[in-house]
């Protein structure tokens, strides 16, 4: 996997808990240049790392000098957001390159819904949109005004394309019923932001008919293993060999199977890229994606070992 040195060459506060880094080679040159909706990986100081979106108000350059984030600090996290937000002008951090899980369909009409820090990946998608003559609407929904960063820039670049949404204005959350329900019969769905704002958009445009293949999510969750409360063991066995491993609280199958030698294909570590998903030839998984159906999950033959556990003692999985 390619990595790069990169220096913290500017540290911008967008609102209390959300910082924008701009990051730059720590050695000078240029940088891979990057698709619309792509994300890099930082690497944290305690080992693994976590996944933030490039933001960008104009085209993505050929040769890019710089890569811009925004974080938001999560003080009940696991970590990540803290470590981005003690570092300063001169850090240095390593990452990998931009990848992109969250690509916009080209030519396509399309619906953008980000909540909160989810507007990141959605900034480049809108602004490519734009620039291509794709019709398209950004709807940008957040607890109040003062949490939502780069309200004032998207205004002025994107006019009318741009509805905001203030929860405490409204008096609840933004309408996804009223925005599926209007969708053109060729519009694609783009949703980033919280799980419960995803899980019901998900849930919203099934129940709508929309093709899946006309809904694409990104999860704002760098929760790596899914972790809930009172999440016990349970088993995992590989049918390739036989070998049964114990996946307990707070790690993911695909940590435990790594950490026994197997190399596993997967990315986003958040169940929303399907990269890693599994066939399941016995027991019964938890499902804790944004990426299967409902009837698929009800089906229980397939999985996302990133994040999802077990119902049962035991899963055999087609590895």
């Amino acid at each position: 996997m390619t990595t790069h040195r990169l220096r913290i060459v500017a540290r911008t506060p967008l609102t209390d808990r959300i910082a924008e880094f701009t990051l730059a080679p720590a050695e000078g040159g240029t940088l891979p240049a990057w698709e619309p909706g792509a994300h890099l990986r930082v690497a944290l100081d305690e080992g693994g790392d976590r996944a933030y979106s490039l933001v960008t108000f104009g085209p993505v350059p050929e040769a890019p000098e710089r890569y811009t984030i925004a974080v938001q600090r999560e003080d009940d996290g696991l970590g990540g957001s803290r470590f981005m937000h003690g570092l300063g002008e001169g850090d240095e951090v390593e990452i990998t390159a931009p990848k992109c899980d969250f690509p916009v369909a080209a030519g396509k009409p399309a619906l953008l819904l980000a909540g909160g820090i989810g507007i990141t990946p959605m900034i480049s998608m809108a602004h490519a949109l734009k620039a291509a003559g794709t019709p398209f609407t950004l709807h940008y929904a957040a607890r109040s005004q003062d949490v939502m960063a780069y309200r004032e820039e998207l205004a002025e670049s994107l006019g009318d394309s741009l509805a905001l949404h203030f929860d405490d204005v409204a008096g609840g959350p933004i309408d996804l019923d009223g925005l599926i329900a209007a969708m053109g019969s060729d519009q694609h769905l783009y949703v980033c932001g919280p799980r419960p704002m995803i899980d019901a958009a998900l849930a919203k445009a099934e129940a709508a008919g929309i093709p899946r293949e006309r809904v694409h999510v990104e999860l704002f969750d760098n929760a790596s293993a899914g972790a809930d409360e009172g999440d016990d063991s349970f088993e995992v066995e590989l049918a390739s060999s036989g070998e049964v491993f114990t996946i307990p609280p707070g790690k993911s199958i695909i940590e435990v199977l790594e950490e026994a030698g197997h190399d596993l294909i997967y990315d986003c570590q958040r169940g929303d890229c399907g990269i890693c998903q599994t066939e399941v030839l016995e027991g019964v998984p938890d499902h804790r994606d944004v990426v299967l159906s409902e009837a698929e999950r009800a089906e229980g033959k397939l999985m996302q070992i990133c994040v999802s556990r077990a119902k049962t003692p035991r899963l055999k999985l087609d590895l």
